[in-house]
Parts: structure tokens; C-alpha cells; sequence
């Protein structure tokens, strides 16, 4: 339990991290990687260079003081970061490290605003938010490895096939090279790759892209301009290569409680649709009612075209609708541009009772985002995964 005095003088630094939150975080990250190596790969460098995790970072530390007097403001957000830091394979000790770093930063950068009792109380808010997370995190890696299938920690996987999707994305099929069974993950939940590259420890999230209860995990990986793992993924793994693999994870999920009478819209673009694919493999068959929107620049970078059609034609219950914005001569999309209002109006019912799903790149889901609220779609109907402050989602 925290201290009056702490709650307030933590609180009182609310102005100054709105000013220079990200001035802290990025000399926190600097720091930490400067002192402790190790950390590193952990961290994606991709990430890193565009800023997005020190402005993630920023938005993180100013909610948790402007809400320290009631937490419960910021329960919602907490689950994403337990699932993300159980994934990586976070452990206890590692708390002390980060919280040393940041409070350096925080000393740093704010000067004399940072006197003594100010340090102290940011000391022991940090300290009650890490045993909040320790617990929260070991409680998840126990129930995983409880679960038939489960594990803690890494588990060699062996690239059993790797099979072409478009001309960016490949998906690659994982099986367990101990022959056991596999932990059932949930449909929208992603697996940490960990792979040595030249020496160095790198982790990477992936979206599992096909139905539970299979004999595989499948992962479905876009390959970046700039990405060393992708690139890698792409040009290098072979079937037979071996990966370690952290357990499933993740709270972006398909609520399978849901009404079946209530519609499900999974609206994605790029390399955002590989979660809704295993959504897709699953709902289809129960004979809800599913709208499934992509856009993409053309047809030769759309994957699961042929699976989804395939779904489609088996389930009268799939209504699909393509867009490009720069399609070919050859593609024949449902519309060409981006996704306007009266496209999605057309996929929504009278009611707006509706759960809309949507990933893709941060300009698209500000759009969707915006756009689903003025045709009157209810904030808590929809369900999205970003990485950064969620409120860089929002409207200007």
C-alpha cells in the first residue's frame, strides 16, 4: 500500500512527465543498454530507431501517475503488458534493473525538479507496480504450464514446412521436436520466437494464423525492409531448421462467449490479417454471421486469398469484401481506395450490435478506429492491438 505522501508527490509530477515523458524514457533506454547489455533482445531495434517504444514507454509512466490513486483506471491495460513480459520470458529479476535505470532517467533529465523526496516516492511507486507484475506474470507462466500441452520457458520447435502466402508473407509450420502435444492457444494470440543471430539473443512476436487443434503452430511472418528476423525467417530458415519457441500469448482474442446471433466484422490490412485468419478458421464454422474486410496495395501482396474464398463458399455465414489501392491490371478487388465509411456501413447491421476486430498499420486503424465511432459502433464493441499509446490511435 502506498503512502499519502508518495501518491501525492508522484502525482505532482504529472506536468512534468507530460513535458518530457519521452525525454526520460529515451535517456532510459540509452542508459539501460548502455550499463546492461544483456537486456537488449529483449527489445526490438526496429522499435527502438523509430521511437515507438520510448513514446509507449512515456505513456505507460505519466497513466500509471496520474492514475496512482486509483489503479483501477489502469487494470485494463495491464494484461497486455503481463502477456508481453511473459512471452519475452521477463523475469524477476530483471524489475531491478529497469526500475534502477528509470530512476536515473528520471533524475537526469528533471533536474532539481527531481529532489530527494521525489525520488524516494517514485522509488516505492515503482517497487509496488513490479510486485504487481512479478505475480501477475508468474501466475500466467503457472497456468500455461499447468495446461495439457503447456510449458515454461522455451521449447525446440522444428520448421516442419514453409509455404508462400504472397509475395511478402510466408507462413511457417512448427512442430515440437519432443513429439508432445501442443498447448491450445486462443485465436488472436501470437508465439516469441527466440533465435541466436550472429552471436546475439533476438525475440520476436508472430500471430498464429491458423485454427487451434492442430498438430502445428503456424505463424504467418511478413518480411521487412529493415527486419533482421523476417529477413532471416525469409531467406535463410529451412525446413528442418530449429527455433525455440516461448508458449502462446496474448489478450487480443476472439471472445468465443459472444452471442452468435451478434455479427463479427474483422477488418485488417497487410500483414494485420494473420490473427484474423485464425479468428475466420474458427468462427466461420459455428454459422455467425462474419464480415471479413481486408485491404491491401495489390493482389500479389494479399495472402489467404484462396483459403478465405475456400471458407467462404463452405459457410453461407462469410461475407468477404477486398479492397486495393493500387491494384493491377489483373486483380479483381470488391473496390478499389481505401476503406471509406460507406464501405464499412455497408458490413455493419441496422443496430450497429456488432464486435469489430481490426489490425493493420497505425494509419489504417486510426481510420478504422475513427471511422467505426461516427457510425456509431459502442467503444467497448471494439477490439484492436497496437503497439505505442493507445492514444495515438485517437482522432486529431
Amino acid at each position: 500500500m502506498l503512502t499519502p505522501q508518495t501518491i501525492s508527490l508522484v502525482k505532482a509530477t504529472v506536468p512534468l512527465l507530460q513535458q518530457q515523458g519521452v525525454a526520460i524514457t529515451e535517456h532510459f533506454y540509452a542508459l539501460m543498454f548502455r550499463q546492461h547489455p544483456e537486456v537488449r533482445g529483449f527489445f526490438n531495434p526496429a522499435h527502438q530507431a523509430a521511437g515507438t517504444q520510448a513514446r509507449a514507454l512515456a505513456g505507460a509512466v505519466l497513466a500509471y501517475a496520474a492514475h496512482i490513486d486509483r489503479l483501477d483506471a489502469i487494470a485494463p491495460a495491464l494484461p497486455r503488458i503481463v502477456h508481453k513480459h511473459a512471452a519475452l520470458g521477463v523475469r524477476p529479476e530483471h524489475y531491478p534493473v529497469v526500475g534502477a535505470c528509470l530512476l536515473q532517467a528520471i533524475r537526469a533529465v528533471l533536474g532539481e525538479a527531481a529532489s530527494e523526496p521525489v525520488m524516494a516516492a517514485w522509488a516505492e511507486a515503482y517497487g509496488a507496480l513490479a510486485e504487481i507484475l512479478i505475480e501477475a506474470e508468474a501466475q500466467v507462466l503457472r497456468e500455461r504450464a499447468a495446461r495439457p500441452g503447456g510449458w515454461q520457458g522455451q521449447r525446440a520447435f522444428r520448421i516442419a514446412r514453409k509455404h508462400p502466402e504472397s509475395e511478402l508473407i510466408t507462413s511457417f509450420y512448427l512442430e515440437p521436436c519432443d513429439g508432445g502435444p501442443l498447448l491450445e492457444f486462443e485465436p488472436g494470440q501470437y508465439l516469441t520466437l527466440e533465435l541466436s543471430l550472429n552471436g546475439e539473443t533476438v525475440r520476436r512476436h508472430y500471430s498464429l494464423s491458423d485454427a487451434p487443434g492442430k498438430p502445428w503452430y503456424r505463424i504467418s511472418v511478413k518480411r521487412e525492409a529493415e527486419g533482421r528476423v523476417s529477413g532471416w525467417l525469409h531467406a535463410h530458415a529451412r525446413p528442418g531448421d530449429t527455433v525455440q519457441v516461448q508458449p502462446p500469448s496474448g489478450d487480443f482474442v476472439l471472445d468465443r462467449s459472444a452471442p452468435l446471433t451478434r455479427p463479427l466484422l474483422l477488418v485488417t490490412a497487410g500483414v494485420g490479417l494473420t490473427p484474423a485468419m485464425s479468428m475466420l478458421e474458427v468462427v466461420a464454422p459455428t454459422g455467425r454471421p462474419v464480415h471479413f474486410l481486408h485491404a491491401a496495395r495489390h493482389g500479389g501482396v494479399h495472402a489467404f486469398r484462396e483459403r478465405v474464398a475456400q471458407l467462404a463458399a463452405k459457410h453461407a455465414n462469410v461475407r468477404v469484401h477486398y479492397l486495393y489501392d493500387q491494384p493491377r491490371p489483373q486483380d479483381r478487388p470488391d473496390s478499389v481506395g481505401r476503406l471509406s465509411a460507406d464501405v464499412m456501413a455497408a458490413h455493419l447491421p441496422a443496430d450497429r450490435d456488432v464486435d469489430l476486430y481490426f489490425l493493420g498499420p497505425k494509419p489504417f486503424m486510426q481510420s478504422v478506429l475513427a471511422t467505426a465511432l461516427s457510425l456509431g459502433v459502442a467503444r467497448e464493441r471494439l477490439r484492436y492491438e497496437f503497439f505505442g499509446p493507445l492514444e495515438a490511435l485517437q482522432p486529431a
